[in-house]
């Protein structure tokens, strides 16, 4: 099993049944709460929500920053806790960064909380 620091909230939701059928172990835990913490922010959630959104579920970080109002810093910021936490990735272009969601990563977080 990866070390805690390696796990992802789709490992954690992938060997995981929904929380209502079966008891995590403490890694699989802290990797969701991990996740959940990274998610629990109005602008890392309107970020992932505008990558969604935009072009091919991807994005230049150089038109992330007016929508949420905040500088460029500010937002690269946010940007890295959700790349940390498994939800968007990274790819550089020159002196710009892109981020995309990684596939299934939002889908492992709800499947973990449904309860049918």
């Amino acid at each position: 099993m990866p070390t805690l620091e390696l796990l992802s909230v789709t490992e954690a939701a992938a060997c995981c049944a929904p929380l209502t059928r079966e008891a995590m172990d403490a890694d699989q835990a802290s990797a969701l709460a991990h996740g959940l913490k990274a998610l629990a922010d109005p602008t890392r959630l309107r970020l992932i929500s505008i990558v969604a959104a935009s072009e091919g579920q991807e994005a230049c970080v150089c038109d992330l920053t007016e929508p949420v109002g905040l500088s460029q810093p500010t937002v690269s910021h946010h940007l890295k806790i959700l790349v940390d936490a498994g939800f968007l990735t990274r790819t550089k272009r020159g002196t710009w960064s892109y981020y995309s969601l990684v596939p299934g990563a939002l889908d492992a977080v709800s499947k973990l909380l449904i309860t049918a």
